[in-house]
């Protein structure tokens, strides 16, 4: 890394600010934080050609760099956490995958201190509370229901960090646990479920708020049998996941989802494991055996797909060059709304004065050029200082 300046100017580039896209833009760093306005003697970057985006914010990670947040040590998933802010991801959420209750109340412990030292935004189980129809790369055996008690322990393991459980809430204690997330202030998440339309609708209304990687592992859309997909749709109270790595959706279903939810409903993720930024080759998912080829990951039983080796920044270009979103909506899915359903708005998510140095600088094709946390470069941009 190459270190933090007192003070920097970034000049020229195309910024993203919540209100609209600013040509020939500044953004000013002083320290750790974005400055309300210039400062004298400030190191100016020029970056004519380029766009500032605010850093990423993915609320969905299994890991990445060859590292586990499931199972691996501390430095490893500090070496997940690198790698993607190495890709624009400068907070995330360390997601867990199914395991025994004991393992998973250790875990939460461990990946806590990471949250409470500022390496991670927080802790998402997903597992074991959901369907076996619809599990997944998840181990059948460890499944079990949402009972409200289990569901306590692990919000206590994670000692104030937990920030999302995905539930299969049309399950024995869904209900129940839905309605004990969201009075802590903790997102429940409808996900890896075999839910009717109207068991959808009952779990919204109960505090429901995230859709688990809309249209994967949940009933298709039907005419006379719309399933959760509508449901999660149709209700402004719930922001959709969505997995956009050319595999888990089709262009057409990402579409759709932003037609009918709207930018300001929609979140990117990654849904990533272990091979995001390493490579092809065998993995472990939990209890799990994975293969990656050609950047897919797949269980070696069954053939499942086993989250992604998605990164955001590939996530981003993705969203803009193929599937012909529009900037101003990307950053709204990727930065703003992840950050605002997290509780860290007032920190991340956009750029504006006062918040936190994070930002990620692309070319005009899109491509990642330079990402900055708290006002240190973790890749920096070729333009050079002036």
């Amino acid at each position: 890394m190459a270190g933090r300046a007192d003070s920097t100017v970034l000049a020229g580039a195309r910024v993203v600010l919540p209100t609209g896209t600013v040509e020939n833009g500044r953004v000013t760093i002083e320290g750790t934080r974005i400055a309300g306005g210039p400062a004298e003697g400030a190191r100016t970057v020029d970056l004519s050609g380029h766009w500032v985006v605010p850093g990423f914010v993915d609320m969905h990670n299994h890991g990445g760099g060859g590292a586990s947040f499931t199972s691996g040590t501390v430095d490893d998933v500090l070496t997940g956490v690198r790698t993607h802010r190495e890709h624009g991801t400068t907070t995330l959420v360390a997601s867990t995958v199914t395991g025994e209750m004991d393992f998973l109340a250790e875990r939460a412990g461990i990946l806590s201190e990471l949250v409470e030292q500022g390496d991670l935004a927080g802790i998402h189980f997903e597992g074991p509370f959901i369907s076996p129809c619809r599990k997944g790369a998840h181990s059948e055996g460890l499944l079990r229901h949402p009972d409200p008690a289990e569901v306590r322990k692990l919000m206590d393991a994670a000692r104030g960090t937990a920030k999302m459980f995905t539930l299969a809430t049309e399950l024995p204690g869904g209900i129940e646990s839905v309605r004990l997330l969201a009075e802590h202030g903790v997102i429940a998440a409808i996900g890896h479920t075999d839910a009717t339309y109207e068991q959808t609708v009952e779990a919204i209304d109960a505090g429901a708020t995230v859709a688990t990687h809309l249209f994967n592992a949940m009933p298709p859309l039907g005419h006379r049998a719309p399933g959760p997909i509508t449901a999660l749709l149709e209700d402004e109270r719930i922001t959709v996941e969505l997995i956009n790595d050319g595999t888990h959706l089709h262009p057409a279903a990402l579409q759709l989802a932003y037609h009918h939810a709207g930018a300001h409903r929609v979140a990117l993720i990654t849904d990533a494991m272990d091979a995001a930024g390493f490579g092809d080759g065998q993995y472990q998912l939990g209890p799990l055996a994975v293969e990656v080829k050609d950047g897919v990951a797949r269980l070696v039983e069954g053939g499942s797909i086993a989250g992604s080796t998605l990164t955001l920044d590939t996530a981003f270009h993705r969203a803009v060059t193929i599937d012909r979103i529009p900037v101003g909506d990307v950053v709204q899915s990727i930065s703003a709304n992840p950050a605002r359903l997290l509780g860290v708005y007032d920190r991340v998510g956009s750029l504006e004065p006062g918040k936190d140095a994070d930002l990620v600088i692309l070319d005009a094709d899109f491509t990642l050029k330079g990402v900055m946390r708290k006002g240190e470069w973790v890749t920096q941009p070729v333009p050079a200082a002036v």
